[in-house]
Parts: structure tokens; sequence; C-alpha cells
């Protein structure tokens, strides 16, 4: 190999891992230049070498670097990018961005796949939660509440409302497997609504409003997003006329104290067909319904454009069998929904009805998948005070106890102080150490005893029974 630079020969270049020029632009720039030589001679023998990066090598070897950039600009229409078509190759490029003596640079629409965008791409993920929300109006709560948690855990469900629970009262129960029912009712033989949440959300409760026996919520706190889940049950088609203007009302009174920003879910047992085709109402629903519209669907229909809402159900393009929520001898019906605003919709990525469960005889689940774009904050840890355990002077020794080491503490005295805060504290003192106080934990929920081997073998047998019922209605499958 000559040591000259001006030799140009490809065994001489630069960057070793170029591809070496055609055989005649080697034969042209393999000879020693003369010093007079015109530049402008050895450039045109570059161009007609239909070689773009002969020309940067010659520029190199007589050392003008200054010029390359010159001559570049006259260049760039005419040197094409073999390693991407229909991008061009500069010098301009190379000499901006990396000097005479690095590599060419392709310029044109810049490759979206950047380490810079990879990051962002990366950093958007970790700051998005996703969720699994659903509804079912269950019949009732009562005898099912382990075989409702074991269905939530195996079709991954996060938030769950549910309708017709007929439990009286205003609680919140564990159901096992984690799950805790927040419920509300009055009359253990009709209606009631409620919310069950997985174990990793109940802790992110905020606020729970129980509204009436149809209507209820909760809100809660999502890494730093405000999810607000509604929970609802209309009466049905035989109803009368004030008792659903009272529920829709009761429903538009929880809707307006909802901050805008707050993200909104509600799942509804509605009693009412929205109708398949969705024209003059494509801005709340989608053209994916079942049937024909009646009065109560024009109801659910009339909230959604008052609370600049969306029925997620009908946007998402399912089989007939996904997308019917109610069985009842002959009648396939769509009454089940799920609602949010309008501008969260595009959290939703799909929407479906769960089929072949048996937890409800003649519902079905509606479960959707949402996505929270998240504002990560890092959250304090919440301590339990440690409280003193007075209930303990209920037992008589401890009472006797308590009243002799209080004795000893005043001093002997029979009647108190007259200064209150340092007898309380004397007080406090004294049944702290007498009776001790609590560790300060959080009581974990106990699981149901009978959930075991035998009584999920038969869960199973019935699911699997539904299942068969559900495809041939005979009275062998009876």
């Amino acid at each position: 190999m000559v040591n000259d630079r001006r030799d140009c020969h490809p065994a001489g270049c630069v960057n070793p891992t170029d591809r070496p020029p055609p055989p005649h632009a080697a034969g042209v720039l393999a000879r020693p230049l003369p010093d007079n030589e015109p530049l402008e001679f050895g450039l045109a023998l570059c161009l007609q070498s239909e070689v773009a990066r002969c020309s940067a090598m010659f520029c190199r070897a007589r050392g003008f670097d200054s010029l390359l950039c010159h001559y570049g600009r006259h260049l760039m229409n005419f040197i094409p990018d073999r390693s991407r078509p229909g991008l061009t190759t500069t010098t301009i490029g190379t000499v901006d961005l990396q000097g005479a003596g690095g590599n060419w640079a392709t310029v044109g629409r810049r490759s979206r796949g950047g380490r810079r965008v990879r990051r962002q791409r990366e950093k958007r993920k970790g700051e998005s939660v996703g969720l699994r929300i659903g509804t079912l109006n269950v019949g009732t709560m009562t005898g099912k509440g382990r075989e409702l948690a074991d269905v939530m855990e195996r079709r991954k469900v996060d938030i769950l409302c549910v309708q017709e629970t007929r439990w009286k009262g205003s609680k919140a129960r564990s159901i096992g497997a984690g799950f805790k029912l927040f419920y509300y009712g009055v009359d253990s033989k009709r209606n009631g609504v409620g919310v069950v949440l997985k174990e990793e959300f109940v802790k992110n409760v905020l606020e729970v409003k129980r509204v009436s026996d149809r209507v209820m919520s909760l809100k809660l706190e999502i890494e730093g997003v405000m999810l607000n889940v509604v929970s609802g049950y209309a009466p049905q088609v035989g109803c009368e006329l004030e008792e659903k203007e009272r529920f829709w009302s009761e429903l538009d009174e929880v809707m307006e104290s909802i901050p805008t920003g707050e993200r909104v879910v509600i799942g509804a047992d509605f009693n009412g067909y929205v109708g398949e085709g969705n024209r003059g109402d494509e801005e709340v629903m989608g053209k994916f319904g079942v049937k024909e519209r009646n009065l109560e669907g024009q109801m659910v229909v009339d909230f959604a454009k008052r609370m600049d809402m969306a029925v997620v159900n009908t946007y998402f393009q399912k089989r007939e069998e996904h997308r019917v929520t109610y069985k009842s001898g002959g009648r396939r019906t769509q009454v089940d929904y799920i609602l949010c605003r309008r501008g969260n919709l595009k959290e939703i990525s799909d929407c479906k009805v769960v089929v072949g469960e048996s937890v409800a005889r003649q519902h079905r689940m509606v479960v959707c998948r949402m996505t929270l774009l998240v504002c990560k904050t890092k959250r304090s840890k919440i301590e339990i005070e440690k409280k003193t355990k007075w209930w303990k002077l209920k037992k008589e020794e401890c009472c006797e106890e308590f009243r002799q080491k209080l004795r000893q503490a005043l001093g002997g005295q029979v009647v108190l102080p007259i200064d209150w805060e340092t007898t309380a504290e004397v007080i406090r003192e004294t049944g702290r150490k007498v009776l001790g106080v609590s560790s300060g934990k959080r009581r974990e929920d106990k699981e149901t005893w009978w959930w075991n081997e035998e009584v999920q073998d038969s869960i199973q047998r019935k699911r699997l029974a539904k299942k068969k019922w559900d495809m041939d209605r005979t009275e062998e499958n009876r």
C-alpha cells in the first residue's frame, strides 16, 4: 500500500467498511494526481464513476475539506443513497455533522426509530396503568360472593359494578381472594347496587357515595389520577314513569358533582335497548348494538348527550354472542352498558361480553380494557396510629388493676386534680401500661373458610353445564 494520502485505492480508504467503488472508478482514481491538476477535473471524474463517496475520498486525499462543503452543494441532487431508496445523501450533512473525515449522512424524512424516540416511548409505557372494568347484574349476592371473586380472578377484572345485590345495609365486605364489595341496599328482596374492587385498589378509595339502592359511586386515586366508578340499576320497563325519572335525576346529580377533569366510568343495567346503528347519534355511540331501540334505550342516549358520555359497548365490532348481555328463553338483548366520557374514549381499547360463566342466570358480564395515562407521584407511607385497648376494661380484673395503678399515679388522691390536661395524660399513660396498645398493622380480611376443592369442582361443573345449556337448549341438557 502507498502511504501517500493521494492514493485513493479502496485499500487506503479511511472507512474500511465502505464498499469499494466500481472497477472503472478505481482505475481513474488509483493513479497519483499531480499537484497542479484542477480540482474540478477530479470532481468530474468522480461524477462519471457513479459512486458518490469517491468525491469525498478525492477531496480528503487532496486536503480540500473546505472545498468539499462548497462543491457538495452542487452534488446533493445527483448522489443517490444506496442504503435507503428515496432519500438523498449530501456532503453538506457530512461536513456539518461529522466533518470531512466522517461518514456520509442521510437527509430527507427522518427515521422514527431513533434512540431518543425509543426512550420517550419507553417512558410513556411506564406512565400508564391498565385496568379491566366490568359490570354485571348478579340477581342476588347471597351465596355468590366467593364464586364472583373467583370469576373476577380468572377473568382478571380489577373493578366490577354489580346490580340487584338484594343485600340490605350500607357496608363494605370481603368476598374472598382479596376482593372487597362496597354495597348499599334498603330491601333484601329487590334492587341494591355495589362495586367490587381488587385488593390493590381498596386502599385507594377516597370517597363512597351511596345515593340510593339504584345509584352509588366510588372515587379512587390511581397513581395521581382520579377515577370515579358509578354503579346503576335502572327501573324495568313495567315500572312507573315517576320511578324512572327519579333514577335519571339521581344519576344526573352524581355526574354533576364530579369535576370535569376526573375520569368517570359507569357500569349499569339500564334495562333498555340503544339499538343497532347510530344515525343521528354518532357523537355518543357506535353502530354495533343489538336489535331496535326502545323508549328506555332512548333515555340512555339522551343521558349520554346531556353529560357528554359515550356508550362503550357499541364502538367495538364483535360477534352477536359477544354483544348480547341478557338471555332468557328466546330473548337475546343488550341491556347492560359501560359508559365513559367522550374525551377519554381513546383510553378504551376493547369491550366485550364474557360468555361461559354461571354466576348469574340471565345476565352476562361486560368487561372493557382501559389504559390510564398517569403522572407518577411518590406516595407517602400511611402510618396507622397505635390505639389503647380500652375494651379490656370490660373485664373485672383488668378494671380493678387499672383503678389501682391510676390511684398510685395520682398520688393516692381520691378526687381528681383541677388541671384536666395533666390528669388526662396520666390516665392515657396508665391505660397504655396496664391495658396495652394495638400493633398498628392493618388487619387483613379473612378468606371464606368454606371455599375448598370440593366447592370449586361443583362450581366448575355448574359452569360447564350452563355453557352446554346455552349452546343446546334441550331437555337432556336441562
